[in-house]
């Protein structure tokens, strides 16, 4: 982000919990959950009460879920519904990038990059249309995070370096 001298790192887990549902449990640097489900957000943070709101003020969790569904479920038709869709190979494995097709989605959100090797996906970068980076390392590859993370060796380590 921007507004921050350097990367924020959280450290947590992300599960698709079949159908239209995800959860995100979050143990660095404070704990917290968040569910998508049934087109409500639901935020518990540690110490606090829950809090809830409609999954349509949040388009970027919408396209983030519609993302995770269509690729976890093998939705292609879901997956081209939402996104135009553009695939390519390289050394390192594979890289899906995928752009919104709606306008409103795509002033918040410009693209979506799934990095993968064989039939797993390693990494995925949410790029801001405000020029914000969200990156997250799946599976083994989370445990490979630098010390001192930037995007050019996020990039590197996702494209499989």
């Amino acid at each position: 982000m921007k507004v921050l001298e350097q990367p924020l790192v959280v450290s947590g887990e992300l599960a698709w919990l079949g159908g239209d549902r995800l959860e995100r449990r979050v143990e660095k640097p404070a704990r917290e959950t968040a569910t998508i489900a049934d087109g409500e957000v639901t935020q518990q943070r540690e110490g606090r009460k829950p809090r809830s709101f409609s999954l349509r003020r949040a388009p970027q969790l919408q396209v983030l879920l519609d993302s995770f569904v269509a690729l976890l479920g093998g939705d292609a038709g879901r997956l081209n519904q939402a996104f135009d869709v553009r695939q390519e190979s390289h050394a390192g494995g594979w890289t899906l990038t995928l752009v919104p097709r709606d306008a409103r989605v795509a002033k918040a959100i410009a693209s979506i990059q799934i990095d993968g090797r064989g039939g797993e996906p390693r990494c995925m970068r949410m790029q801001e249309a405000d020029g914000d980076l969200a990156v997250d390392l799946l599976g083994d590859l989370a445990a490979r995070m630098p010390a001192a993370p930037t995007r050019d060796a996020l990039a590197a380590l996702c494209k499989g370096g």
